[in-house]
């Protein structure tokens, strides 16, 4: 199976001068501030999101390569997404990323979430630096998505009667926001034409979509190992995603386990086999798959490249990951 590294591997030496460049900028702030992000970039990670934007301004390039303003982009997409999970793990009250402590965990939960603060202000900084106004727009509206889609989840715990389109809005925010509007922030400091710009965010958003999906899928069908996370944690906090949304069409005595939030003994190994022994499972990889094909479709204009074969490749890749 390819994985995100082969993938990536057009702009490999692009996110290892990235992650220097980060270190760098977050380097003024105050020490612990600094520790805590510093622990966030140093325990790894796929990189995916800096990536498709580097991949993204490469293939868009008339000579393919990068310039100063796109490299500061994919920095500035970079620390949005850490900021983002900073926060989420004081949230969810995650103990571990990535098999790495949390900052929480590690510091606590004052330095987390003043991290977390540290770096948005830190890319808002140097997003009103790019001097594109419409660029800042854009990346202003994922800070106020993530923030939203934080909020939605939180209000949907155990509600049963919340819509597929709740869900969707929500992940949309939750995950698909930052890979469409910085697609599109690409497409915007390269000049293009409103329909490609278009275009460009749909790629992101779909994509986003198709990854949110599958991440849902396997924590019903992922081991803890694989997940990073004990498998059906999402179920578990009230967290209702695709696969028991299409559950409850098919299984109405899942409503009742989860209204009353699994509070008896065996509530929630039982919500587990009825999402698992429907078609619930089936009905959501085709959900993802309809995303990833979509994704695909939206950049087929982009000119024959070695960043653009990557970027086709990126949907087959996200969803790879359920076999």
């Amino acid at each position: 199976m390819t994985t995100v590294a082969e993938l990536l591997q057009p702009v490999e030496s692009d996110l290892d001068t990235l992650l220097a460049e980060l270190r760098s900028l977050i380097g003024a702030g105050h020490p612990i501030l600094q520790a805590a992000a510093e622990h966030l970039f140093a325990a790894g990670g796929k990189r995916l999101r800096p990536g498709i934007v580097l991949l993204l301004s490469k293939a868009i390039s008339v000579d393919g390569t990068l310039s100063a303003r796109h490299r500061r982009l994919a920095e500035i997409t970079e620390m949005i997404h850490t900021a983002s999970l900073v926060h989420d793990d004081v949230v969810d009250g995650a103990a571990t990323r990535r098999g790495v402590a949390t900052v929480h965990s590690r510091f606590n939960h004052r330095v987390a979430v003043l991290a977390g603060d540290f770096l948005f202000a830190q890319a808002s900084w140097h997003l009103a630096n790019l001097d594109d106004l419409e660029v800042v727009k854009l990346l202003s509206r994922v800070i106020m998505d993530l923030a939203e889609g934080e909020v939605r989840q939180g209000l949907f715990r155990y509600d049963t009667g919340q819509s597929l389109e709740t869900y969707l809005d929500k992940s949309y925010c939750k995950t698909a926001s930052l890979m469409a509007n910085s697609a599109r922030a690409c497409g915007v400091l390269s000049g293009l034409q409103p329909e490609r710009l278009t275009s460009l965010h749909q790629f992101g958003r779909q994509l986003g979509l198709a990854f949110q999906v599958v991440d849902d899928i396997l924590d019903f069908t992922g081991s803890d190992q694989e997940l990073g996370k004990p498998a059906a944690s999402d179920l578990a906090a009230g967290y209702l995603t695709a696969p028991v949304l299409y559950a409850l069409e098919e299984r109405p005595a899942l409503a009742g386990l989860i209204e009353r939030e699994f509070c008896d003994a065996g509530d929630l190994e039982q919500a587990l086999s009825l999402v698992r022994d429907c078609e619930a499972i089936p009905r959501s990889r085709q959900l993802a798959e309809g995303f990833a094909r979509q994704a695909q479709t939206a950049i087929g204009w982009l000119p024959p490249s070695e960043a653009r074969g990557a970027l086709r490749a990126l949907p087959d890749f996200v969803l790879s990951r359920l076999y």
